[in-house]
């Protein structure tokens, strides 16, 4: 009963310790690179958390398409210092140049989608500077009905805040 009692203790503690531990830095400004012709690929990123676990991250595709992107994330401490893991959704809105050759015409289709992410993020002690790596598919759902599995990225920040 004792080693029970003990190790319900343990666990407690150690949620505590876990969950007490501060995200170390509340706004980042970057740049996001991708690996895949997504919708929304390389991206200027925005990150800012509400709380100490939840992250909203807005993203600016700049290139063909251009594209705007939300996040909502949910952050995890490691137990290494600065390191977490993060989860989340949310969606985007992309204007794809399109060609018609017979006409000789182009012209901007909207899409709108959904995309998902789960990614590594570490926060450098000493300088204000963070660096993700993530997992982001995304599955277009209006004007043309696709899905992305392949969009690797890897995002600096520079961070401000605490």
């Amino acid at each position: 009963m004792k080693r029970i009692l003990f190790a319900l203790c343990f666990s407690v503690a150690l949620l505590f310790v876990t969950t007490v531990q501060a995200q170390s830095y509340k706004t980042g400004l970057g740049v996001r690179l991708s690996s895949a012709a997504a919708s929304v690929n390389n991206s200027i990123s925005i990150k800012h958390f509400i709380n100490q676990k939840l992250a909203i991250e807005g993203l600016f595709s700049f290139g063909d398409p251009i594209a705007f992107g939300a996040l909502a994330e949910l952050h995890k401490p490691l137990s290494s210092e600065g390191l977490s893991y993060y989860y989340g959704g949310g969606g985007y809105l992309s204007f794809v140049k399109t060609f018609d050759a017979e006409k000789q015409t182009s012209s901007t289709n909207p899409n709108i989608g959904a995309q998902g992410v789960i990614g590594l993020d570490y926060k450098f002690v000493n300088i204000p500077l963070n660096i993700s790596l993530d997992w982001k598919p995304e599955l277009n759902i209006v004007s043309d009905i696709n899905f992305e599995p392949a969009a690797i990225g890897f995002t600096a920040r520079f961070t401000f805040g605490k």
